[in-house]
């Protein structure tokens, strides 16, 4: 799926159209938008530039907690409790940056960018 580039198929103020000088390129092509969940873990390769390979979260059941002392730990996953990017993720729990989620180790927000980073860590904001 490739999305609309900006300025390419635009109108003049005066109504007319404008036709594009080129074509799309490859690296303006995009795909559809990865919303990690919470399950069993799972993640699929992006393309780069360059070359360059990502994993993207596609499901997550553990996540890297850190608390006031900076001590990382594997916790498990329960739920996405609040998402300021999007009411909707919170109901169908889509983890991303700054989401608040659940934890075995207590209430953590999210730190990464799950789909860009390949892994979900968070910082504790409350103790179990």
């Amino acid at each position: 799926m490739t999305r609309p580039i900006e300025n390419l198929t635009k109108r003049r103020p005066t109504g007319g159209r404008s036709r594009p000088s080129r074509g799309r390129r490859a690296f303006e092509a995009d795909g559809y938008a990865i919303e990690p969940l919470v399950g069993p873990a799972s993640s699929r390769p992006i393309s780069r530039r360059g070359g360059h390979v990502t994993a993207g979260v596609i499901f997550a059941d553990f996540a890297n907690v850190s608390d006031v002392s900076g001590k990382a730990t594997k916790s498990k996953i329960v739920r996405v409790k609040h998402s300021p990017a999007n009411r909707d993720y919170e109901r169908r729990g889509v983890i991303t940056k700054g989401a608040v989620i659940e934890t075995g180790a207590g209430e953590a927000v999210v730190t990464s960018r799950p789909t860009a980073d390949g892994v979900v860590n968070a910082v504790l904001t409350t103790k179990k």
